[in-house]
């Protein structure tokens, strides 16, 4: 196991680092009530007083209920301040506007409300010089479980080489509440949605392959296919260079 004493201490660090290196006020970041965005918030309180987390419910009956109630409760345990901005209205809005122009496929309609709230962090972030922090992790990454401009826009994340078992042993060197560790892992796009079912395999499956290289055949199928096909999410965008030679 790591150690998450140092590891804190060391993380703390590169918080404030950045946001003094960049002269910025504060931090804001997306509160979801998961267990990554904990994370981050008790990481970013520790290193910045003037941390805002932005609960952001955006059409899925969860966001207005368990999600919304524990992000609220994990807030208040750590100090950590709040505010909510609902993005239901203005998502089916943008959704009917486009759709008038093109027939809106599931994935494009599901990867609508990420990107609404990362829109909406960057605008507070810019009215009141914060940096936005991201909040995902190895697991995610390695996969492409992230929305490209989404939750995979930040201008620096703390735990992004954290893997979702080493998420959950921070969590409880920290004493974050149980129900926070208990909670199956979603991206909250719709009601019933999990990441482990929607990728058809387990996180601790995932990272017993990125942490000791050992898989099933038909896990390791399944982890290459995702890495494989999110490649592009990994990459800076591609742009014409002139001066390359042939």
């Amino acid at each position: 196991m790591r150690n998450y004493e140092l590891e804190t201490k060391q993380r703390v660090e590169f918080i404030r680092g950045v946001v003094e290196s960049a002269g910025a006020k504060g931090i804001i970041y997306g509160n979801s009530g998961g267990k990554d965005c904990t994370l981050v918030g008790i990481l970013c309180k520790k290193a910045c007083d003037n941390t805002v987390g932005i609960i952001m419910p955006c059409g899925s009956k969860r966001n207005y209920e368990i999600d919304k109630n524990d992000a609220e409760s994990v807030a208040r345990e750590f100090g950590i301040a709040v505010r909510l901005v609902d993005l239901s209205d203005i998502k089916n809005k943008f959704a009917g506007v486009v759709g008038e122009k093109t027939e809106l496929s599931d994935s494009a309609l599901a990867n609508i409300a990420p990107r609404l709230r990362m829109a909406t962090l960057y605008a507070i972030a810019a009215s009141e010089n914060r940096l936005v922090a991201g909040t995902g992790n190895l697991s995610e990454g390695y996969m492409g479980y992230f929305t490209k401009w989404g939750d995979g826009a930040f201008d620096f994340n703390p735990i992004a080489d954290l893997t979702v078992t080493e998420i959950y042993e921070f969590l409880r060197f920290l004493n974050a509440p149980d129900f926070i560790i208990s909670k199956a892992p979603s991206a909250g796009l719709f009601d019933g949605q999990t990441d482990e079912s929607e990728m058809g395999i387990s996180y601790s499956s995932i990272d017993e392959f990125l942490l000791n290289g050992k898989a099933s055949e038909r896990d390791r199928a399944i982890i290459e296919k995702f890495h494989k096909a999110s490649e592009h999410k990994r990459k800076a965008p591609v742009c014409l260079n002139p001066d390359t030679p042939d």
